[in-house]
Parts: C-alpha cells; sequence; structure tokens
C-alpha cells in the first residue's frame, strides 16, 4: 500500500469517526433543558426531542403542498388579544400544568384519527368539530364542552335560545360566566391547518376571553419536524 493510498484510507476513516461523533450528539430543548415530564392518560411520559441527529420527519407531515383551500397558511396573529405560542411556551405551560396548574388546559383540536398518530404529552383531544356549527356543532354541544371541559359556567336559567339570542346581541356576558375559565393552549395540524382556529373562533364568538386562549400556530407539523416526544390515546 503506498504512501498516497494510506493517506486517503485514514482521511477518510477520519471523516466517518467525525460524521458517527456528530450523530451521536445530545439534543436538547433549549441549552439548559434536556427534558420535562409530564402526565398522560395517567402514565407518566418525558417531552424530548429524539437523540439520533439522523432522525427524519414521519411521512404524515412530509407533504410540503396540501391543496388550499382547504389547508391554507394561517396568520401569527390569529385574533386580537390571543397569544400565539412556540414550542418552549408550549412546554412551560405543560410544566405547570404538571405542577398542579388545574387552570391550564392543552388542546388537541384535531379528529381523532389525526391524534392516533400521535399528540403532545398531556394534551387533552377536543375535536374541532365538536365546536365548529358549520360541521355540525349545535349551541347545546358547544355549551356542554365550556361547561363540562373548559370550566365555564352558564347563568341560571339560561337555555340554548337565550344563549343563541345573546350571541347575536352580544351580550354573551349575560349567559357566561368565564371567571374560572382554564386558560387554553390549542393546537392542531400547524401552520396550513385551519382546526384549532375555527374551534377558537367559535370560543371567542361565545365570548371567551381573548387572553385565556393561547395558539400553537405550528402545531404537530413542527412538533414532529423538531423530533419532539409524541404521545398517543
Amino acid at each position: 500500500m503506498n504512501h498516497q493510498t494510506l493517506l486517503a484510507l485514514t482521511l477518510f476513516s477520519a471523516g466517518l469517526a467525525s460524521t458517527a461523533m456528530a450523530e451521536n450528539k445530545p439534543v436538547g430543548i433549549t441549552p439548559d433543558l434536556m427534558s420535562v415530564s409530564v402526565t398522560h392518560n395517567g402514565q407518566a411520559v418525558e417531552i424530548k426531542r429524539n437523540q439520533d441527529n439522523a432522525n427524519t420527519v414521519i411521512d404524515a407531515f412530509a407533504k410540503t403542498s396540501r391543496p388550499c383551500p382547504p389547508f391554507c397558511i394561517q396568520p401569527i396573529k390569529l385574533a386580537e388579544g390571543v397569544e400565539t405560542l412556540g414550542e418552549v411556551e408550549v412546554i412551560e405551560y405543560a410544566s405547570k400544568m404538571e405542577a398542579g396548574d388545574s387552570s391550564i388546559m392543552l388542546v388537541d383540536s384535531r379528529t381523532p384519527d389525526w391524534v392516533s398518530k400521535g399528540t403532545i404529552p398531556g394534551a387533552v383531544n377536543v375535536p374541532w368539530t365538536e365546536l365548529t356549527p358549520t360541521k355540525g356543532a349545535t349551541t347545546e354541544g358547544i355549551t356542554k364542552v365550556m361547561t363540562d371541559q373548559f370550566s365555564v359556567k352558564v347563568a341560571d336559567g339560561a337555555d340554548e335560545i337565550a344563549i343563541d339570542e345573546a350571541i347575536a346581541n352580544n351580550t354573551v356576558s349575560e349567559v357566561f360566566d368565564y371567571s374560572g375559565a382554564k386558560t387554553l393552549v390549542m393546537f392542531c395540524n400547524g401552520m396550513w391547518c385551519g382546526q384549532s382556529p375555527a374551534s377558537i373562533a367559535t370560543l371567542l364568538k361565545y365570548g371567551y376571553p381573548a387572553e385565556r386562549i393561547k395558539w400553537y400556530r405550528d402545531g404537530m407539523q413542527s412538533w414532529e419536524i423538531l423530533g419532539f416526544t409524541t404521545a398517543k390515546p
């Protein structure tokens, strides 16, 4: 073996070693945070990023060109008073929930078939179809979701007709008490998904305080791209 061949093999081996080392570097959430433990369906789940440096996104989120409409790009600011969040902020809210803050609820607005592929640990599935009139949601059903899951109270004697009239007359404060309503951190499939925006639009129409609605715009698309832990129902 001549000198040039030996040198080439040495450089090649060094390159492979360098690549292997690069692929084994830790993948944190932030420089100071590797993981967060939360509870999902009664089970402890550790939210962290995939540690395989060569990992790629799953096929469900590999498409780049879904037809618009309906899969149109959502704005950064969805509505006045509704805060748009990134992954770090979502994890902060999940950590607060795990620490016992029952005033927060992480809401996956997608339909169950999408949720079955994996959701953010700690999230509760409230399908957008249950909050969207154009998808069959009724005033009675929407009110039930808000009272049973979001801790909203209905005024004594306020029936479905009274609620519809209050919405039409912009007097929802007369039929709903939002003083104990949960802070909702809502998401769906990402920047091209209109499911959580549809749910949020209904809640705002019903008078839900905008400051108690947080929107993770990039949703599961970015969650998966960043290699975060997912949980299945």
